[in-house]
């Protein structure tokens, strides 16, 4: 069997694929979350829950950041009201920033791997429970219980994961059957 590989892919490129593996990362990511939730006695439906629809106050740490980097670029203050949306614009927003970047990065090295994903979403965990305490939106990393910390690592992991299969499906670098082979290309790790 042949294989023929896309030719490269533009920076522009890598953003834009960079985006859309992001949004299904976050997605995948938000179903688990979601499905935890539920598990341990949520009742709200799934709309309800990702949309934060019934969060009226800056406790969700999202909320806190969108609200704090909105309040410090304009100097306008945000009313509690808006808590909801801010959460919700905040989350996705890094899950998408995040994904660029991945993109970009990995787009840049070589054929994608899925394999990529877990350093990954392991370092988007870290960098959450690095940065967010020298914000003062979490508590120090050793302050939380190992069931939480690895709760939310593999919901990270699987946010990497993600995000690393679809760069792989979408990517200019990943190999092709040729189109004389009538044997699909192996998938690779």
């Amino acid at each position: 069997m042949t294989q023929q590989c896309r030719t490269a892919g533009t920076p522009l490129g890598a953003v834009g694929r960079g985006l859309v593996e992001g949004a299904v990362g976050t997605l995948a990511m938000d179903v688990v979350l979601y499905a935890r939730y539920r598990r341990g006695g949520g009742k709200r439906d799934f709309p309800t829950w990702e949309f934060s629809a019934d969060i009226s106050s800056w406790d969700e740490a999202p909320a806190q950041v969108g609200r704090r980097l909105f309040e410090g670029l304009f100097q306008k203050k945000l009313p509690p009201d808006r808590a909801a949306l801010v959460n919700n614009i905040t989350h996705w927003a890094y899950g998408l920033l995040c994904g660029a970047l991945y993109g970009i990065t990995v787009e840049s090295l070589s054929q994608p791997r899925i394999w990529y994903g877990l350093p990954f979403g392991a370092s988007v965990w870290a960098v959450d429970y690095a940065v967010l305490p020298s914000a003062m939106l979490y508590k120090p990393v050793w302050e939380y219980d190992r069931k939480i910390l690895a709760s939310d690592l593999s919901a990270h992991l699987l946010y990497g994961t993600v995000t690393a299969a679809t760069l792989r499906l979408l990517s200019p670098l990943t190999p092709l059957a040729s189109s004389s082979s009538r044997i699909p290309a192996p998938s690779r790790w």
